[in-house]
Formats: structure tokens, C-alpha cells, sequence
């Protein structure tokens, strides 16, 4: 029988020692009206299903305090029962998804998820790493471009062996490798691929004169954006087009960076058909700054991001963009770092979307 629905208990309450009596995924299956396997595969996210039993499910859920109890268990066992998702900032569109599906994967292996944000400092990284090491985590999963700084990785390295003396693993989702000796988990997309193929998208409708938006400066030694702008230059070459290093422009991966970037290129009188943003939301600027100076998209310049977050679709025109599988690097990267038995190192593919804002090259280069 279906447990009768009581009133909400506090995280203190649920973490008794009494879990037997606990809320289980049949108790769900039961309130919602559906199998235990359907209430699993709601809280994994990796099945389809139905989105009125998705919303019976969830709502028998919250009636039942079910992942509160997950929580409880998680509190009230041995150890911490924790990971933690570190990122540089929480307000990014794309690192938001991969959170979702951090956190999806944690509640269902009956963990906690611990947020720690960076703000893009490597040094805090370091430091966030140290601290969750110290606290015993299950898994450190390190989410966005790491550093190819040489110290950097050396430190980095450091704290892989010394999460994996504790018992814990240090997780790089969507970044390189360390090391085929160094003990983590390495979630990663074909990064350098999708901007190859966006670039060669870009190329084969004509365009020879195409601004990458979104390199590494000097200080600046993001693998995320080391690695798209390889993707760019090869498609160059495989091409037989010369790729202008002056387009080949250093940006943050903000709206506001692509907004001002454009408006100097267009004040300059710099010569291009195109502009590939490093992100979606330096894309986002881009078209604002072409619109504003009556710049047609796609007729005068066409514009292409990379992402795929859900405001790509919305953008006018619609921003063609490569797609990521955000909330699959997520729900992977747990899942691997607690079953060391399977494959270790995965890289997800990606693929272009094509909208509205890419076109064939009909004027001469601005």
C-alpha cells in the first residue's frame, strides 16, 4: 500500500538511524501509478518518458519527501556521501545544464551535490580541490576549459593522486586529460571537432573571410578555447584557405565581450562574411551589435555560436551553433567517478545545428 503523504520533516528528522521505514522508489511507483523502473529512469534522466507520467512522478515525489529521504541516507551513512560540482560560475547557461545533470546523477546514487564556484581563478581551483579533499568527497568533478599552464597541471596532478589515496577521484568533465598515469575520470566532447565542423559549415557556403570570436590571449590558457580555435585552423587548411591571424580575435566568453568586440570590428572597417563566436552567448552580442548598426543577419554577415543552450533557439535569426550534450557530461561524470569497473576516459560527440543565421556569401567581404 501507498504511504499516506505526512507532513514535511526536516533534513535532521529524515537523517535517523530508522531508514527502513523510509520512502523507497516503490512507494513512489505506487502514489504515481506506475513502476518502480519508470520512477528510476525519471530520476536518471537517461530514458524518455512521457512527460504527464514524468509530472506524476515528480509530483509523488514532492509528496512523499522522496529525495529528501536520498538526502538523509546519504547524511546518515558512512562517510560523506557527497560530490561536488566545480565550475567557474553558476550563471553560465551551458555550465547550468551540466549541473542538472550532476545533480540528477547524484540524487540518484543517493548523494549530496556540493556547488563551488571559481570565477574563472585557477588558483581558487586549486584550492576548491584541496578543501573538498579535504571534506572526503565521493568524486571532483571540474567542469569547463582547465588551464595548459605547466604548473597548473602539475598541481593538478598532485591532487589527482592524493583524491585517489583518500578514496576519492578528481573528475575533468569537458576538459583534456592529465596524463594516461594520473587516476581520474575524464568526461570530454570532441571540442576541437565541433568547431571543424562549424568552420567547415561556414567555409562550404562560401566564406573566406570568417572571425573566429573567442581565442586565448597571452595570459589566457583555457583549453576549451586553445582547442576550438585549432578546430577553426585546420578547417582553413584542409580547405586551402588562408586563415588571417587579424581575425582570429581574444574574447571572454560573455555577451557583453561579443557585443563590444563586433562594434570595433565594424568601426575599423574590418573586412569579413562572418563571425563564429566561441560561445553561444558571445553570439548573443555579436547579433546585437550587427542589428543595432543596421548590419543584416543572415544577408550582409553571417553569425554562428557554439553551445546550443536554449537561447540559441530564440535569438533572431535563430543562431546556428554546435551542439554539446551538456546534461549527458553531467549524469556521466557521476556515474563513471562511483563505478571505477567501467571505461574511464569518454568523449561525447558533438554536431551542428542549423538555424537561421548562417547563409551563402552573396556580398563582398565588409
Amino acid at each position: 500500500m501507498p504511504r499516506k503523504p505526512g507532513k514535511p520533516q526536516h533534513a535532521a528528522q529524515e537523517a535517523t538511524p530508522v531508514h527502513a521505514e523510509g520512502v523507497t522508489i516503490r512507494d513512489v511507483a505506487a502514489r504515481a501509478g506506475v513502476s518502480a523502473s519508470t520512477v528510476s529512469r525519471v530520476i536518471k534522466g537517461d530514458y524518455p518518458v512521457a512527460q504527464a507520467t514524468r509530472t506524476r512522478v515528480l509530483r509523488a515525489m514532492r509528496e512523499l519527501d522522496y529525495v529528501l529521504n536520498v538526502h538523509a541516507r546519504a547524511l546518515s551513512g558512512a562517510g560523506t556521501k557527497m560530490v561536488a560540482f566545480v565550475l567557474d560560475d553558476v550563471t553560465g547557461p551551458s555550465f547550468a545544464y551540466v549541473a542538472k545533470g550532476v545533480e540528477q546523477q547524484a540524487t540518484a546514487e543517493g548523494r549530496l551535490c556540493l556547488v563551488c564556484t571559481t570565477h574563472g581563478d585557477p588558483a581558487r581551483e586549486l584550492a576548491v580541490v584541496e578543501a573538498m579533499r579535504e571534506q572526503r568527497a565521493d568524486a571532483v568533478i571540474l567542469v569547463g576549459g582547465g588551464s595548459a599552464d605547466d604548473a597548473y597541471r602539475r598541481r593538478m596532478t598532485h591532487f589527482a593522486h592524493a583524491l585517489d589515496k583518500a578514496g576519492s577521484r578528481l573528475v575533468l568533465c569537458g576538459r583534456p586529460p592529465l596524463g594516461d598515469d594520473v587516476p581520474t575520470t575524464v568526461v570530454e566532447y570532441d571540442n576541437e571537432a565541433g568547431a571543424y565542423a562549424m568552420t567547415s559549415h561556414l567555409l562550404s557556403r562560401g566564406h573566406r573571410r570568417i572571425v573566429y570570436l573567442g581565442a586565448a590571449d597571452a595570459e589566457d590558457q583555457n583549453t576549451t578555447k586553445i582547442d576550438r580555435v585549432h578546430g577553426f585552423r585546420r578547417a582553413h587548411e584542409d580547405y586551402g584557405v588562408p586563415c588571417d591571424p587579424d581575425l582570429v580575435l581574444p574574447s571572454h566568453f560573455s555577451r557583453s565581450a561579443g557585443y563590444e568586440a563586433t562594434k570595433r570590428l565594424l568601426a575599423v572597417g574590418a573586412e569579413f562574411t562572418a563571425i563564429f563566436a566561441g560561445t553561444d552567448m558571445v553570439a548573443a552580442g555579436v547579433l546585437a551589435a550587427l542589428r543595432e548598426a543596421g548590419v543584416r543577419v543572415p544577408e550582409d554577415v553571417s553569425v554562428a555560436g557554439y553551445d546550443d543552450i536554449p537561447l540559441a533557439a530564440d535569438l533572431v535569426p535563430g543562431l546556428t551553433t554546435v551542439h554539446i550534450p551538456t546534461e549527458e557530461l553531467g549524469r556521466t561524470a557521476v556515474r563513471l567517478a562511483l563505478d571505477l569497473s567501467q571505461p574511464q576516459h569518454v568523449v561525447l560527440g558533438t554536431h551542428i545545428v542549423v538555424r537561421g543565421s548562417v547563409g551563402k556569401r552573396t556580398v563582398t567581404p565588409r
